[in-house]
């Protein structure tokens, strides 16, 4: 029999070996591809030292096509379990190395453990993803594998975080998990994401394409809107990581961590009168409001590069986590389009589902006029940001900037779809349309007579907003609870979010419900 201290030294040998991978050179390859290994990716994730790995000895027990003669351990993906600034998070990592990363019977259900370790603990989940999809010698036990995956990503849906980093290819029905998650990072030129290749899409279509061009980064990030977060290079993509967790709660039954900043609570920001103009037509950048509101000017933008029409944000207010939906008239004026309001949408649904109140920054003209726009589902596609306004429980303070026209300033959480807090600067304009549009329409006969029908419709049009459009017509009426000095901007949220922090909206009882698709 074996001394203890034998066995103890050949388990040390065989976890040197697991931790060394099963061939140096397919090390050497993975770094010349430009990638790091799946324990240098974990490495830099977690906090030095934290990493607790689950079935590091885990084995294939597939036969057939040689697969008998290669059971390397992990069968392909790390699992297990290590703190972001000291709190847990559970992660898996396919390592390209063994099988492509290619998912077996054995390797899914790997995940599918530590997925319900997650779930059981009340953790983040993260997934860095670098696989070559199912392990075809395994058949269909392979894709049943898949299966239990997206089960457990709807499971975990609004219960935990779930982030997935793509490091590598993801190709077929794989692509689906991630796209099950809440937040998807991408590296640009090593990471891919389609469903048919192109090799298929030139067989089926004639069209040819790269692999980037058809699923790269910068195509998710900017084009379909797969992809909220897209980095040049493995290390910056995995610390912005680390930066959206600690934002995050740990589950759906806490509050997002508070810090204690140095940014003062009362600080006020008279550089808002400069950077917003009074001329409801000319542009600015949205992004320097955010900046100049938030603590310290730092703030994590989801989907930065779509819908740019509408900017979502993570950022702290006195020390709190707050979701920010905000118009951007430097792009398309700030209307709301289809690409914007189904945004919107995602993210007050991902902010209410873990407890983080919701700050909108209203300055928009409308909707999107057009056929494309009709066709296309503005009214259904439209209604998902309006239904996830009304359906959340969240604190909820909206601030109108400038103008606020039509259905879209009902839309964008107005007092009247259930905003706590509504305030207004004394700039803004809350009307059906603006007085232009409208006295053409109200006025159009007077307009027509009038010997000058220019003179006419200009004396129409200071009519019009003088009686209608003048910044305190809606607070006379109940609709904005205060007009306030915008370098005051700051000080009233956080004192509003103060107020609301506790607040228990209530549910009314029902399996769930049904939003527009």
């Amino acid at each position: 029999m074996e001394s203890p201290h034998h066995a103890v030294e050949h388990l040390r040998e065989i976890k040197e070996q697991v931790a060394q991978g099963p061939d140096p050179a397919a090390t050497e390859r993975q770094h010349a591809k430009g990638k790091l290994t799946a324990r240098e990716r974990i490495e830099l994730l977690l906090d030095k030292g934290s990493f607790r790995e689950v079935e590091a000895l885990r084995r294939h027990r597939a036969t057939g096509f040689g697969l008998e003669a290669k059971k390397p351990y992990t069968d392909g993906v790390i699992t297990g379990w290590g703190t972001v600034e000291g709190r847990t998070v559970f992660v898996y990592a396919h390592d390209f190395r063994i099988f492509g990363g290619a998912l077996g019977e054995a390797h899914a259900t790997k995940i599918h453990k530590i997925m319900d370790m997650a779930i059981a603990a009340g953790a983040p989940l993260v997934s860095l993803n670098d696989g070559a999809g199912a392990r075809i010698q395994e058949g269909v036990a392979a894709l049943a594998g898949y299966g239990g995956i997206f089960q457990r990503n709807t499971k975990a849906s609004g219960v935990i975080p779930q982030i997935s980093v793509m490091l590598g290819p993801c190709a077929g029905g794989a692509a689906y998990s991630p796209a099950l998650t809440d937040f998807v990072f991408m590296v640009r030129e090593t990471s891919q994401m389609f469903i048919t290749g192109p090799d298929v899409v030139k067989a089926v279509t004639g069209e040819e394409i790269s692999q980037n061009g058809l699923g790269g980064a910068d195509v998710h990030a900017e084009t379909s809107g797969v992809c909220h977060f897209a980095y040049d290079d493995e290390e910056t993509c995995l610390a912005e990581v680390r930066y959206l967790l600690s934002l995050l709660p740990a589950n759906n039954r806490e509050l997002p961590p508070h810090t204690n900043g140095e940014d003062p609570a009362d600080r006020q920001c008279p550089a808002l009168l400069e950077v917003v103009p009074a001329d409801g037509n000319r542009s600015y950048n949205i992004r320097e409001v955010i900046e100049e509101v938030v603590d310290d000017g730092e703030y994590l933008e989801v989907h930065a590069a779509w819908a740019p029409n509408l900017v979502c944000a993570l950022a702290r207010l006195d020390g709190r986590t707050v979701g920010i939906l905000a118009n951007q008239p430097a792009a398309t004026a700030g209307v709301l389009d289809i690409r914007a309001s189904e945004k919107g949408a995602r993210f007050v649904q991902f902010c209410d589902a873990f407890n983080i109140p919701l700050v909108t920054l209203v300055d928009v003209p409308g909707f999107l006029p057009g056929v494309d726009q009709e066709h296309e589902g503005i009214i259904r596609r439209g209604a998902k940001l309006l239904y996830a306004y009304c359906n959340a429980t969240v604190p909820r303070v909206s601030v109108v900037l400038r103008k606020a026209y039509g259905g879209a300033y009902i839309v964008m959480d107005s007092r009247s779809i259930g905003a706590d807090i509504a305030l207004a600067w004394p700039t803004n304009e809350i009307a059906v349309m603006g007085a232009e549009g409208a006295a053409n329409v109200v006025f159009r006969r007077d307009i027509n007579a009038a010997a000058d029908p220019e003179a006419m419709r200009a004396q129409k049009i200071e009519e019009y907003r003088r009686e209608l459009v003048h910044p305190y017509y809606a607070a006379e009426r109940g609709l904005v609870d205060d007009v306030i000095d915008p370098a005051d901007t700051r000080a009233a949220l956080i004192s509003a979010l103060s107020m609301l922090e506790a607040k228990d909206a209530g549910l009314t009882r029902r399996k769930h419900g049904n939003p527009p698709q």
